[in-house]
């Protein structure tokens, strides 16, 4: 099963992702005129009204912590550790740019979710690929199949990874049974998550900033106490980024393909998952780009600040050069150098809150396609939690290296198909980008309607026409 896995991930990973993601930030940071750049600012000036929402959605910020709560977990803890491990440090300044790019694909694919969203059986709003896919393409073929890689992927990968590193790393802490914590984990998951959407968006408003920022501010003060190394760091991520300083065997090849194939796994820009909670919320002001700001705000945050730290402490504990890959552990023993006993502890109880907040995040992310096949029922619904639950707890006993090669599988097959289509759709991403903006310029709330901005496809029928 590996060795067929690992295949299929050459061929994604090895020729078809790297260039594919790069072509596809740059396309949309030249399209949206550097949306990144000229929006940063006006990125938190939205944060500061995202906490309003109504009956049909859940609130801009609660969408932003839904789409955090997924991506912030393995990949910035224990994908970071392997990333640096194996591509050495130069693959930190390739997180970076696919990060900086990734900002406007985001941008451009949580737009699309919020143009194209419809309604559940429950009148709230759902969306993703797989929706403007089949109406802004008319391809529903396509949208099919992006739709069985994101099951697949979020119903039985991507959470048997987060839960595989929770227990590995309180069993590295602490000796506890990887099977204990497995059903600890499991059934404290099946409580938040039989609430749906909204009980899950709840739990990440409150969860997911503080763990966030406790995190960062630790990250700040071992940053501070080694302040003298920090220059000489940067200098080593430079240069091994570019192939002029080789360590443990790194090469050029190998820190641009783990930068970018970790960034990516960790700020989810392009792979279309974060659309789906972009098109659960009711944006303040009504415009689909709102949402755009706010989830390129989350790539933000994923990748230049979180990962970043996980990056910094590792390096500044110097224990990366020459190890195997060891995902979490790696991490758990920088800490360890920099804060004594603490620091295990630290990043066990880390990595079990950003790992666990994923998990809830997945289900979420899984759940909005359930309208898409008609599922979203009682019955549906049912069956679908009891698989979820099933793989998570079954994820906590398999081995970390055919769960991350399948999560790495999974996830390229949903990046392929969702950047070829928002380049597709291109022309209603600037269309409805530019109409934001040019009301903006005109000092008014800007306001979107449908037939205000020509589209490609059909949107669904009363969503945009109040």
């Amino acid at each position: 099963m590996y060795s067929l896995v690992s295949s299929i991930n050459n061929v994604l990973w090895g020729h078809i992702l790297v260039y594919l993601l790069l072509v596809a930030g740059v396309w949309f940071s030249v399209r949206l005129k550097f949306v990144q750049v000229g929006g940063f600012k006006h990125m938190f000036t939205l944060l500061k009204q995202s906490r309003q929402s109504d009956s049909l959605g859940i609130s801009s910020f609660q969408a932003l912590c839904t789409s955090l709560s997924a991506r912030v977990g393995t990949g910035n803890l224990a994908g970071v550790a392997i990333a640096i491990s194996v591509g050495g440090p130069g693959a930190v300044f390739w997180m970076w740019v696919i990060a900086f790019l990734g900002m406007a694909t985001a941008f451009a694919e949580s737009l699309l979710a919020q143009v194209y969203k419809v309604k559940n059986s429950a009148g709230e709003y759902r969306g993703g690929p797989a929706y403007y896919i089949k109406q802004g393409l008319n391809s529903k073929l396509l949208a099919v199949l992006f739709s069985i890689s994101l099951m697949f992927g979020y119903t039985l990968v991507f959470n048997a990874t987060q839960a595989n590193t929770i227990v590995d790393a309180l069993n590295h802490s602490y000796g506890f049974s990887q099977l204990m914590s497995g059903v600890v984990v499991t059934v404290v998951a099946g409580f938040i998550v039989i609430g749906g959407l909204r009980s899950i968006a709840r739990f990440s408003e409150l969860v997911v900033p503080i763990m966030a920022l406790i995190f960062v501010a630790t990250v700040l003060v071992i940053t501070l106490l080694n302040a003298a190394q920090v220059p000489a760091l940067i200098i080593e991520i430079v240069r091994s980024a570019f192939g002029l300083q080789e360590v443990a065997g790194a090469t050029f090849a190998a820190a641009v393909q783990n930068g970018i194939k970790r960034g990516l796994y960790s700020n989810e820009a392009g792979a279309g998952s974060v659309p789906q909670a972009a098109a659960a919320a009711s944006p303040k002001p009504n415009h689909p780009a709102t949402q755009g700001y706010i989830q390129m705000l989350g790539v933000f945050i994923d990748t230049m600040v979180i990962c970043t730290c996980t990056a910094v402490v590792i390096m500044l504990a110097g224990g990366y050069a020459g190890v195997e890959m060891t995902g979490i552990r790696l991490t758990q023993d920088a800490m360890t150098s920099h804060m004594g006993s603490v620091g295990g502890h630290f990043v066990a109880i880390a990595i079990t809150l950003f790992a666990f907040t994923s998990i809830i995040g997945n289900y979420a992310y899984a759940e909005s396609n359930l309208h898409f096949f008609k599922l979203d029922n009682r019955v549906g619904r049912s069956i679908f939690t009891a698989i979820f639950l099933g793989m998570t707890l079954l994820g906590t006993q398999l081995e970390l290296k055919l769960v991350w090669a399948m999560a790495d599988m999974a996830f390229g097959l949903m990046a392929v198909i969702n950047v070829v289509a928002i380049m597709l759709l291109t022309p209603t991403i600037y269309a409805v980008a530019m109409h934001y903006q040019a009301q903006r310029r005109q000092n008014k709330e800007p306001r979107f309607k449908q037939g205000s901005v020509r589209v490609q496809g059909r949107l669904e029928e009363k969503i945009w026409t109040d």
